[in-house]
C-alpha cells in the first residue's frame, strides 16, 4: 500500500503560533506544509506572504508545498521560490501561459504543479500532465479554510489517476479542501497521493489523533 502524504495547511493554524504549529504536525506525521496564497483578486481573501515562508523555513526542513491562488503567477512565484518554496502550485483559470510558467518554475530548482477548482475539467490541463509534478484537485472554491467537502471531485480523481497511469506520468494527485477521516478515504480510494487538510487538524481538541486519522 502507497504511503499518503499528510500537507498540513497552515492557513488554519494559530498565526501567533506558526514555530510551534509546524513543529507540532511534524512531529505528528505530517510530511508537507501546504502554504495557501491568496491575492484578494483571484479568490476573495488575502494569504501568505514570501516572508512568512521565508521565517518558518529554518523552523523545519519539511517540504514547503505553495499553493498561488493568485492572478498574475508569473508576476509573484520566484519570491516564493526564493524563500524557500519546495513546490509551487498555481492555478489553471488565470490568464498566463502555463507551459511556460511550468518550465520557468521548474528551471528555477523546485517543482512544479497545476490546480483546478471544482468546476474545471480535466480537459483543460490534459496537455500540462506530462510536464508538472503534481495536480491539485480542489474539493472546495478556493479562498477560506473549513469548507464542506464536494463528493463530485471523487470522479474526477479517478479519471485523473487513470490518464496518469495509463501514461505513466510522473505527477502526483493532491486534494485540498474538506479533507477529514471521513473524506480522506474517499480521494485515497479514488487515487490521491498527497491529501492537504487545515481546519481538521488545526482545530482538533487532539491534532495527533486528527492527522493519524489520515494516514491510511
Amino acid at each position: 500500500m502507497k504511503k499518503i502524504i499528510i500537507a498540513a495547511s497552515i492557513l488554519s493554524a494559530d498565526f501567533a503560533a506558526l514555530k510551534y504549529d509546524v513543529k507540532m504536525v511534524e512531529e505528528f506525521g505530517a510530511a508537507w506544509i501546504h502554504i495557501d496564497v491568496m491575492d484578494g483578486h483571484f479568490v476573495p481573501n488575502i494569504g501568505i506572504g514570501p516572508q512568512v515562508v521565508r521565517s518558518l523555513r529554518s523552523v523545519t526542513k519539511l517540504l514547503f508545498d505553495v499553493h498561488l491562488m493568485i492572478t498574475n503567477p508569473e508576476k509573484y512565484w520566484q519570491e516564493f521560490q526564493k524563500a524557500g518554496a519546495d513546490l509551487i502550485t498555481f492555478h489553471n483559470e488565470v490568464l498566463t501561459d502555463k507551459k511556460k510558467l511550468v518550465d520557468d518554475i521548474k528551471s528555477s530548482g523546485v517543482k512544479a504543479g497545476i490546480s483546478i477548482k471544482p468546476g474545471t475539467s480535466i480537459s483543460q490541463i490534459e496537455s500540462l500532465l506530462p510536464y508538472v509534478d503534481l495536480v491539485l484537485v480542489m474539493a472546495v472554491e478556493p479562498g477560506f479554510g473549513g469548507q464542506s467537502f464536494m463528493e463530485s471531485i471523487v470522479s474526477k480523481i479517478k479519471d485523473l489517476r487513470e490518464i496518469i497511469d495509463r501514461n505513466g506520468y510522473n505527477c502526483f494527485i493532491e486534494v485540498d479542501g474538506g479533507i477529514d477521516s471521513q473524506t480522506a478515504p474517499l480521494c485515497v480510494n479514488a487515487g490521491a497521493d498527497a491529501l492537504v487538510s487545515g481546519n481538521y487538524i488545526f482545530s482538533a481538541e487532539n491534532p495527533k489523533a486528527a492527522v493519524k486519522s489520515l494516514l491510511i
